[in-house]
């Protein structure tokens, strides 16, 4: 009884651990995996398209300066996103994709809403 226990012990402190050493080793993601979004701000039309198809009204039009003048483009709250991808499927010109990063860790709540420069 006494060795079973001592065996068992000494195979748990040999074992590899089974946690990930995370941010050094990111954990495999499925190709199905949908992440935050990216933004390409040349080829974004300002159609709005992404804006009315949420289901959970997680982007906005906000003003930004561009090389061409000041043009609509979306503005996304990762809080309350769904990572649907609706809004990737209903892009026309495919500039609102979303990506394998899961890096959600943020100190303060306002971090989460992303203006467009930030998804570039």
């Amino acid at each position: 009884m006494i060795i079973e226990s001592i065996g068992s012990v000494v195979k748990e402190v040999v074992k590899k651990p089974t946690t990930l050493e995370y941010p050094e080793e990111k954990e495999d993601l499925t190709d199905n995996y949908r992440g935050v979004h990216k933004l390409d701000m040349k080829t974004c039309i300002s159609c709005a398209a992404c804006e009315r198809i949420c289901p959970n009204n997680t982007i906005t039009m906000v003003e930004v300066d561009t090389e061409k003048g000041v043009k609509k483009m979306p503005e996304i709250n990762l809080e309350r996103c769904l990572y649907c991808a609706l809004c990737e499927e209903v892009c026309p010109t495919r500039c609102l994709t979303l990506t394998k990063d899961y890096d959600f860790v943020k100190y303060d709540r306002r971090e989460y809403v992303k203006r467009p420069e930030d998804l570039e």
